[in-house]
């Protein structure tokens, strides 16, 4: 690593994170079209190039499906944390302080530094919002995922509708349908298991030199503490 640009170096969580997803991405539309086009000869039907599978229901449908339960599972994580602790865990605040926390620890208002953000030592509602900036976008995110996810999910819905030669159904009936709410609520369970198993595994075990881990040596009744 010490051999890489700064830039790099600085930024190689970001980088590599980044290009993974954008792997991922390609994989899943060329994928995804595949599958389509089977679906589609199968069906006597004109088969679709994969860059116009990407503007199908049938894509997109997938994608913000899966962006809603993780923004959901950070929006939650970032709310739940505020006031929710667990002894043990590198997770969680350290366990005498539970809640918002005093402007001295925060470092806001007066006890702002010269290299704190000037939101932080700004007043009023600057400072209000920008102290929940955090959870107001991953909520925002969520919120838009989750009725991106409900839009193109109405459209793939009604095109198996069609090709059965059943009547189509509203955004409204849609979105209190059981087909919805099974393929929404299979990714938040795993998405709720995933941070649930995080939380609670890293009390006991460890990874030697990452944040997400206690020390090697640490106690497991250490809380808060990052290796």
């Amino acid at each position: 690593m010490r051999g890489l640009p700064r830039f790099l170096r600085e930024n190689s969580l970001t980088l590599v994170f980044g290009a993974g997803f954008l792997l991922s991405l390609v994989g899943q539309a060329l994928a995804g079209c595949a599958e389509l086009n089977s679906v589609l000869t199968t069906a006597s039907l004109h088969p679709v190039g994969c860059s116009e599978y990407l503007l199908t229901s049938d894509f997109l449908v997938d994608v913000t499906e899966n962006w809603q339960s993780e923004f959901l599972q950070f929006f939650l994580y970032v709310f739940a944390t505020v006031w929710l602790v667990q002894r043990g865990s590198p997770e969680s605040k350290p366990l005498d302080r539970i809640g918002r926390e005093s402007d001295e620890e925060q470092k806001t208002g007066a006890y702002a530094g010269p290299d704190s953000p000037a939101s932080a030592s700004a007043g009023g509602l600057r400072q209000s919002l920008y102290s929940n900036s955090l959870g107001i976008v991953m909520v925002t995110i969520f919120l838009l995922s989750w009725l991106a996810q409900s839009v193109t999910g109405r459209v793939t819905y009604n095109e198996e509708q069609l090709r059965e030669l059943q009547e189509p159904v509203g955004w409204t009936t849609y979105v209190t349908s059981a087909e919805f709410w099974n393929r929404t609520l299979q990714n938040w369970q795993s998405e709720l298991l995933a941070v649930a198993s995080m939380v609670v595994l890293s009390v006991y075990l460890r990874q030697r030199g990452s944040p997400e881990s206690k020390p090697v040596g640490a106690a497991h009744t250490s809380t808060g503490v990052e290796g």
